[in-house]
């Protein structure tokens, strides 16, 4: 039990386990890529030690992400790449796509929207018109999404109906449900791309971490697209990064000063109201080019 957990945490930090085949731990399974490490961490999960718990399962996530490996950068050289081709010595640090969920709540989180109450009902945040009536059998079931805070939960609470599941949980590789799945497949999408810039989650997302750049980036637009990145990627954009991002605030400003109906549509998202109503051609042009920030393959990457 311990070391089919143990493996399961490790997947979820490290996108692989250290065995590669979690839905089969029998002798028709992979090999340990460590097995050394596998015990160590087994033993150490279902004893503890003087600091934790026996099954302390947080405290298995921390050492594992304080640990060197963990904290390796994923940039690799030829040499590492001919020594380790699949990472499975984990010579450099994981690479992967984030989970669905993930995604949702990290975007939230950055905009400032994100609920963290723990526990409660299920909640249902917005999703595509008729999705519901298209698959019940007299058409009268309807989704209603919640209003409030309860469409800025964690993805974790979001309602689940096994006959038409959250769009953008499927179109991020969520499961299902209706068996069991022991590891998530990865794809790689232009659906996934269209869902990140067009879905009224990451939408609204996008305008209130626009506010955010607003009100606490700077008075002039290099310093507040110096803090977009820095929020977002924990870093500073290069000059070519930099430049594209000016071009395009500059395209979208002069768009939306010309349209103000446009505008005011573009922030009009959502369950949240837009706080900077006075100014709606630069909150839309400023969210545009966070909308697009969030979808950056870096972003959703674990790198």
């Amino acid at each position: 039990t311990a070391r089919v957990m143990v493996n399961r945490l490790w997947t979820l930090c490290f996108g692989d386990g250290l065995v590669r085949t979690p839905n089969d731990f029998g002798l028709q399974g992979e090999a340990p890529t460590n097995a050394a490490l596998l015990d160590f961490l087994a033993v150490r999960f279902r004893d503890g030690d003087a600091q934790t718990k026996p099954w302390d399962v947080k405290a298995l996530l921390k050492l594992i992400v304080t640990s060197e490996t963990f904290q390796q950068s994923s940039r690799f050289t030829p040499e590492l790449l001919s020594r380790d081709p699949d990472n499975r010595l984990l010579a450099r640090g994981p690479r992967f796509r984030l989970p669905a969920e993930v995604i949702r709540d990290q975007a939230l989180a950055l905009s400032g929207l994100l609920v963290p109450k723990i526990g409660g009902p299920s909640v249902k945040p917005p999703q595509p018109a008729g999705l519901w009536e298209a698959v019940s059998y007299n058409g009268e079931a309807r989704y209603l999404a919640d209003k409030g805070d309860a469409a800025h939960r964690r993805g974790l609470y979001t309602f689940w109906k096994r006959q038409s599941p959250p769009p953008d949980m499927l179109t991020l590789d969520g499961p299902t449900r209706e068996v069991c799945t022991v590891r998530r497949p990865r794809t790689n999408t232009p659906l996934q791309a269209l869902l990140l810039l067009n879905d009224e989650n990451y939408l609204e997302a996008a305008r209130a971490l626009a506010e955010r750049v607003i009100a606490e980036g700077g008075q002039d637009d290099e310093k507040r697209l110096q803090w977009l990145f820095r929020t977002v990627l924990s870093r500073k954009p290069d000059a070519k990064e930099f430049s594209m991002l000016t071009a395009a605030l500059t395209k979208q400003r002069d768009l939306y000063q010309n349209d103000p109906k446009a505008a005011e549509n573009a922030i009009q998202v959502g369950e949240s109201l837009p706080k900077n109503v006075a100014a709606p051609a630069e909150t839309a042009a400023w969210t545009l080019i966070a909308n697009l920030v969030l979808n950056l393959d870096e972003t959703v990457t674990r790198n």
